[in-house]
């Protein structure tokens, strides 16, 4: 597979999650939120703290998908290893991680005010840990995108 060819592939997965994004986010997540608030109509306060609590959350991920794009057509032009691209990985990995630690803190201080249940918080542990991964996977991506754009530098200044 060519470099312009990944990138097209690329370019398609992140257009089809930013798709997705915007579905889960505009109308799974309202309508799983009056669902709740029609079966326990006394929820209704702490359902569009939930809503506000999300759609924050979906900000640095559409960055981040933003940042992906910028990557993936660094790569279409066949610069896969440069710098631009491993401080994008890293801004990618302060977004996942700050959106995870944004999302733990926001459970955590809606179960202290009562708008939230320890199984909720103990749920979203799991979303939580699958930010954090991510962070550090492209933390990692990013140091050896780093090492390899060094290098190349090195190679391209040897005749």
């Amino acid at each position: 597979m060519n470099q312009k060819s990944l990138s097209k592939w690329l370019k398609a997965i992140i257009i089809g999650m930013g798709i997705i994004g915007l579905v889960f986010y505009g109308l799974v997540v309202p309508e799983l939120g009056n669902d709740l608030v029609s079966h326990y109509p006394e929820y209704i306060n702490g359902c569009y703290l939930w809503l506000g609590l999300v759609w924050i959350t979906a900000i640095p991920c559409y960055i981040a998908l933003y940042f992906a794009w910028k990557i993936s057509s660094n790569i279409g032009k066949d610069n896969s290893f440069c710098k631009e691209n491993a401080n994008a990985m890293k801004i990618i990995s302060m977004l996942a991680l700050g959106d995870s630690i944004f999302f733990f803190v926001g459970n955590i201080i809606y179960l202290i005010i009562g708008f939230n249940h320890p199984s909720v918080v103990l749920a979203s542990l799991v979303i939580v840990f699958i930010g954090i991964s991510i962070s550090v996977a492209a933390a990692v991506l990013s140091h050896l995108i780093i090492k390899a754009a060094n290098l190349k530098e090195e190679n391209d200044l040897t005749i």
